[in-house]
């Protein structure tokens, strides 16, 4: 088990949770990807979208559904200062995730978190486990209560 599986399968645990962690058989790097994968919608996808602030360099976690986009200005907004998308070794670095596999939570250090509330429009929820091929399921409540996510309106 790679280190940033048990990275997300121990904060699960230690969140008092049974984690439904699952291998798939192909590529979950993108939302479409991890949907088709699953057998669910698009939107049940939740994107770990990583921002940094241009001045503070503090990251900025945006939980989006899978068929949104960030939308730069409202994401600035809900931050309180300019972002810019932070690069793969940025991403890897404050989060020990690469790109394709950036989870939700488990990261390795804490960021502020911002909840699109269109996936509160599902009972279930996927998301990364930490690496390309695994996915973990979650209602949205737990997740926004794990997370400590801002539900906002950051998407275009």
């Amino acid at each position: 088990m790679s280190k940033s599986l048990k990275r997300v399968t121990r904060a699960l645990l230690d969140a008092g949770l049974e984690p439904d962690i699952r291998e798939m058989a192909d590529s979950t790097r993108t939302a479409a990807e991890a949907a088709a994968a699953v057998g669910c919608e698009l939107d049940q996808i939740v994107k770990s979208i990583i921002f940094a602030g241009t001045e503070s360099g503090t990251i900025h976690l945006f939980l989006t559904a899978g068929g949104n986009q960030v939308d730069p200005a409202k994401a600035t907004q809900a931050a309180g200062e300019p972002l810019r998308r932070a690069d793969a070794a940025e991403i890897r670095a404050k989060t020990g995730f690469a790109i394709g596999g950036v989870a939700p939570l488990g990261h390795l250090t804490p960021a502020p978190a911002y909840f699109d509330p269109r996936l509160s429009d599902f009972i279930e929820i996927w998301a990364a486990a930490g690496t390309p091929r695994h996915v973990f399921a979650i209602s949205p409540a737990k997740l926004l209560h794990l997370t400590g996510a801002q539900p906002t309106d950051f998407t275009s």
